[in-house]
């Protein structure tokens, strides 16, 4: 089907459409699928990874929000008999519903991108990858090191429940309408056993988001400055000989779990 035949970008939705096959193969192949696979993708678009997927995995879930595309895909059904297309929010789609072992592939919408991750996070007992197209600059968050500008609470958080790889970056000129940042896929391995508990995750949660709330500040003045008992923060991070100055970025995944089951045990 031509291109043609589908309404303009919306610009709204942040739409910007893959139309370089190569990356579309480079994407598939990174997903390492099966024919036995389901998949889910977000933003099918004009479908042109969605016809790939549809020939290299058993099942694809493809969820569009934009009901106009949606429609010009469901002119395509009978070509996808695999394919099972859904017109709804992804981010209150219910993902819990999904088969065990659902692969995640998906060009994501950037200005949706983290809370998407987040929202398919929680379910990463239920997938066990996925290849996502963002941002650069979101992409680089993700595979952040401690000391490093770009390393905050999206990259603790994520790299909490899953292994990340940046795995190549994609050119503007692959998409239409071109967008004006640049892009990159990432593949992510989640974690099949963590850490924390459920309930112990909330406390990680929370104190890494009040961690990173005054980033100029020491841990301990911006955990003071979110609620915080300065007393015992200081002498958690002296347990785990953590120095008193501090500051968020410089703590390691290792360290932001330590100090959450500390002082949990200390509130307890």
């Amino acid at each position: 089907m031509s291109g043609r035949s589908f309404p303009p970008a919306n610009k709204r939705l942040g739409q910007h459409f893959l139309i370089d096959q190569n990356i579309v193969r480079k994407i598939v192949a990174t997903a390492a699928l099966t024919p036995e696979d389901a998949v889910l993708e977000i933003g099918p678009g004009r479908g042109a990874l969605t016809e790939v997927l549809a020939r290299a995995a058993r099942l694809v879930v493809a969820v569009e929000v934009d009901p106009l595309l949606h429609r010009r895909l469901e002119e395509r059904q009978a070509d996808w008999p695999n394919v099972e297309l859904v017109c709804a929010d992804a981010l209150a789609y219910p993902v819990d519903r999904l088969p065990v072992g659902t692969i995640v592939v998906a060009n994501l919408p950037y200005y949706l991108s983290t809370p998407l991750l987040f929202h398919l996070l929680q379910q990463r007992a239920r997938i066990p990858r996925m290849v996502l197209m963002l941002q650069e600059e979101v992409a680089d968050r993700l595979v952040a090191k401690p000391c490093g500008p770009e390393y905050g609470v999206l990259s603790v958080m994520a790299q909490y429940a899953a292994e990340i790889t940046k795995v190549f970056r994609v050119s503007a000129q692959c998409f239409r309408p071109r967008p004006e940042v640049g892009s990159a896929v990432v593949l992510l391995r989640t974690k099949a056993k963590v850490d924390l508990s459920r309930e112990e995750e909330q406390g990680f949660s929370a104190l890494v988001k009040a961690a990173f709330a005054h980033r100029r500040k020491t841990l301990v003045n911006s955990l003071r400055d979110e609620g915080h008992d300065q007393l015992r923060v200081s002498e958690a991070m002296n347990r785990l000989d953590l120095s008193a100055t501090a500051r968020a970025e410089t703590l390691s995944l290792s360290n932001f779990v330590a100090l959450a089951r500390m002082l949990a045990v200390k509130q307890s």
